[in-house]
């Protein structure tokens, strides 16, 4: 039996598979907002399952942000109370064994990959368009990290060709950089820009609600939307070519996004011809913690 967990901003999920991917049960908590109860949160999952089914084989873990070769601390995490930290040393001190720690987006990719909605593809680039933005590299299921654990950060990289208008309606991001592709197609970011184009106390739900009502500004919100996930997808395709990119995160659950998203991205391609296909993923919610379950 394998462990996974899927350590979110808000909440914290575990899966319990068997090695042919079966689940054999499943667990949610609240995230705890700080280092101590983060790991104490995680504990209990596994404690949970190994009283319940006996000893795992492995667990694995999806996070926010990465592990620097250099220091192994965690460096990047929007979940900011990790950073700086040992997570990796302590969580294997309090539960007396090696834990697999890697990046949720790359889990998310891995499990994609594996048996969701990237299976037969060799180069998948999984996206998380969620609280967050980051994207992940599974290469004939392999996680491909890069030599400073950065690789599929794109979430970090700015958007390309921006207007005045896209300078000014956006706020600046939490790693003190202005103009990142979190900042424009992330959940909270999203909205973010449309509260302060239309001064409005929005959120990405109830904008959508606005859309399916056919208002005019949350239509043409979504339209601005497609097109600035695409200018960003486009750096990503020019430079690692994937043969499919699958979507994860609340923001993939928007139908508008795959009726546009494909015919947008050719835009910015350089390239006559494009075949690579954006998709929605296939498990869900279940993909970053179904991945990190995968990890060993």
């Amino acid at each position: 039996m394998k462990i996974g967990i899927d350590l979110g901003g808000t909440k914290t999920e575990g899966i319990l598979i068997d090695n042919t991917g079966k689940e054999l049960s499943r667990h949610r908590i609240k995230t705890e907002k700080n280092y101590e109860g983060t790991i104490q949160g995680i504990i209990s999952i596994v404690k949970k399952f190994e009283n319940d089914f006996g000893n795992s084989e492995s667990v694995g873990i999806g996070m926010p942000g990465a592990v620097s070769s250099n220091s192994a601390l965690v460096k990047n995490a929007n979940s900011i109370w990790l950073n700086g930290k040992p997570f990796k040393k302590d969580l294997e001190k309090e539960l007396n064994r090696n834990v697999n720690l890697e990046n949720d987006a790359n889990c998310f990719a891995l499990s994609e990959a594996v048996d969701g909605a990237g299976k037969g593809y060799p180069v998948v680039f999984g996206v998380i368009i969620g609280t967050g933005t980051g994207g992940g590299i599974s290469i004939n299921n392999k996680v491909i990290n890069g030599r400073n654990n950065i690789a599929g950060e794109w979430g970090h990289v700015n958007m390309p060709d921006r207007t005045e208008d896209e300078k000014k309606y956006v706020k600046k991001c939490y790693c003190n950089k202005n103009g990142c592709m979190e900042t424009y197609v992330s959940g909270p970011g999203f909205a973010s820009c449309f509260n302060l184009k239309h001064n409005t106390n929005y959120d990405s739900h109830e904008i959508l609600e606005e859309f399916n009502n056919n208002k005019e500004r949350a239509i043409e919100a979504l339209k601005n939307y497609v097109d600035h996930l695409a200018r960003g997808l486009s750096l990503v395709c020019n430079i690692l070519d994937p043969d499919i990119i699958v979507l994860g995160g609340g923001m993939s659950n928007i139908p508008y996004i795959y009726k546009h998203i494909n015919n947008s991205l050719k835009k910015y391609i350089f390239s006559d011809t494009f075949n690579t296909k954006v998709v929605k993923n296939l498990h869900g919610d279940s993909g970053g913690v179904r991945g990190a379950a995968w990890l060993s």
